[in-house]
């Protein structure tokens, strides 16, 4: 049992610690309750009578010396750091921390955004989870219509149904419901749709929709306003067309496209050699949805209007595969780190 203090207390004398991994070590070895020293303590039920008391001082000695000698090296260990931290190289290079990039759909939705805060249109928001009147009744799809079927949904919950929103809309019913008009007000938001997932569709996507409500509003306000729309977002050598299509909540209702910015309206593979790119529906709100939401449709007319800011974002950066959005590949997302 001597020895092996010795022995122990020969090792202590001979350390030397320099980082703080070392002094860590040095702790555990020696000075932890699985340490050499309380196995010492261990052992002394070991030890005859005789030699109990000057065996215990021997212990008490070697663990006050590892204690000290810990503090010690401690103590040490914290002044280098000091002094590393007072010796400054001013000559060095700045070292730039690495900025994170924002989203491509988030760039693309704050420019959608900022265009139309430019003309007058404010943010409205709301619920992603819907009842079946904001998304559905309010907006002119009667019960068992057909064009209930044009949209595949996710219900939550049935009689009475509740659903993830299938579209924005239903923000914009729940503001003409308590809002009375004028009313100049876009709606960027994400939606869900129960669609198989490709490079060109996906289950989950954003959209901002936008609603004018006025006395006198017509289809040409219509269209100078998303003429002014394209021309911000695309450039002012795009052009656009209005194609008659059918929406339950517009009457008369149109697809917009605009002029493929990647050929110039020549033609290539992007716009499938048309020249035309689709981006968008509108179209005047139909009476029957201003009536569901409390507006006199004899006083007031407007008109409305939806985009997928991943089907912008595609054109807007060349992308052909929507998948590549919700991936959060490294790789993809660092192209955009300069685009703020």
């Amino acid at each position: 049992m001597k020895n092996k203090i010795e022995t122990l207390k020969q090792q202590l004398n001979d350390l030397s610690i320099e980082t703080a991994e070392q002094l860590e070590e040095y702790r555990l070895q020696f000075l932890s309750k699985k340490g050499k020293i309380q196995s010492l303590f261990s052992d002394f039920k070991n030890v005859s009578k005789e030699e109990k008391p000057l065996v215990g001082q021997m212990i008490n000695s070697l663990k006050n010396q590892a204690q000290e000698s810990y503090n010690t090296f401690k103590e040490n260990i914290r002044s280098d750091k000091e002094e590393d931290k007072d010796e400054l190289d001013l000559t060095r290079p700045v070292e730039f921390s690495h900025f994170g990039a924002r989203h491509p759909i988030s760039l693309v939705r704050n420019e959608i955004v900022d265009i139309f805060n430019r003309i007058g249109f404010v943010i409205s928001e709301g619920p992603e989870i819907e009842d079946d009147f904001h998304i559905f009744t309010a907006l002119n799809f009667p019960q068992e219509h057909p064009a209930r079927d044009m949209q595949d949904t996710f219900f939550i919950e049935k009689d009475p149904d509740v659903a993830l929103r299938t579209h924005t809309s239903s923000v914009q019913a729940r503001v003409m419901e308590n809002t009375p008009p004028p009313i100049r007000t876009i709606s960027p938001g994400r939606v869900f749709r129960n669609e198989a997932i490709s490079a060109r569709a996906h289950c989950i996507f954003h959209q901002v929709e936008g609603l004018y409500v006025d006395k006198d509003v017509s289809f040409a306000d219509l269209k100078q306003t998303l003429l002014y729309f394209a021309k911000e977002m695309f450039g002012e050598e795009t052009k656009i067309r209005l194609r008659p299509s059918y929406f339950p909540f517009t009457e008369p209702s149109a697809e917009m496209d605009v002029s493929c910015n990647i050929c110039g309206g020549k033609g290539c593979n992007v716009c499938k050699y048309t020249g035309w790119l689709e981006i968008l529906g509108c179209g005047m709100v139909d009476p029957n949805v201003l009536r569901n939401c409390g507006i006199n449709a004899e006083e007031y007319t407007g008109f409305a209007f939806g985009m997928g800011v991943e089907r912008i974002a595609m054109l807007k950066y060349q992308v052909k595969d929507l998948r590549l959005f919700f991936e959060n590949d490294k790789r993809f997302l660092d192209q955009f780190s300069g685009a703020f």
